[in-house]
């Protein structure tokens, strides 16, 4: 992994600080380094192929979005999403996304439910190679895919922050959620594809309950090693 992170932030013209978060989030999302995991200095420079100034930058970031807790005596680890976390979560999905849902069966074209269908194979395909990272990115985009589609660009504008962390979540479980999940979209893209908004809006929701259900599960269960 290091190898890779580290042709990669050489190709980047991006403050150092910024590469580091960057990929740091990236190892975290992707479930490389997992909640509970302790994140020295020395450690993550040495990941990154960096001096330790810009990791320390990077972990003050981390900290504030909530990916990294700083503990005293101890340094950083990966934060583990909360169940307070995970309902402040899907409040905000549940609004977003049934709103999402009812005006994208309202306003999309052939070509936008051709594109959703393309997603639903790659995350089949994904599920079926147990492509974990893969899965938990393409379920992101499929989300942010039906915000673009809803034609409301505040929906896509508030959800772009969001989006880091729902991956992370899905990541999480997603050695057990995935093909529940993906069952779960079609379900939702057929909703689009029907332009029933009523219908639509209660897939989605449908979808988000099983969702939270899930997260909330793999929550109190402590994220044990996948």
């Amino acid at each position: 992994m290091a190898e890779d992170l580290r042709d990669k932030l050489g190709a980047q013209h991006l403050p150092l600080r910024d590469q580091v978060l960057g990929a740091l989030r990236t190892a975290i999302i992707d479930g490389d380094y997992l909640p509970g995991e302790r994140l020295t200095e020395d450690r993550l420079a040495e990941d990154f192929g960096v001096s330790r100034n810009p990791v320390r930058e990077a972990l003050r970031v981390a900290e504030a979005e909530g990916f990294v807790v700083i503990l005293p005596r101890r340094g950083a680890v990966v934060a583990a999403p909360s169940s307070g976390t995970i309902a402040d979560m899907f409040a905000v999905r549940e609004r977003l996304e049934a709103l999402a849902a009812r005006l994208a069966a309202e306003r999309a074209t052939a070509a936008d439910v051709a594109s959703l269908r393309a997603l639903l194979d790659q995350g089949r395909e994904a599920t079926q190679r147990q492509d974990l990272a893969r899965v938990a990115e393409l379920n992101s985009t499929l989300h942010l895919r039906i915000l673009q589609i809803s034609g409301n660009p505040w929906l896509s504008s508030i959800a772009k922050s969001l989006y880091l962390h729902v991956q992370w979540i899905f990541r999480l479980g997603a050695a057990e959620r995935a093909p529940h999940s993906w069952a779960e979209h079609i379900q939702l893209v057929d909703a689009i594809e029907s332009g029933d908004g009523d219908r639509a809006e209660r897939a989605a929701l449908d979808h988000l309950d099983a969702a939270s259900a899930a997260a909330y599960e793999n929550a109190e269960g402590g994220y044990g090693a996948r």
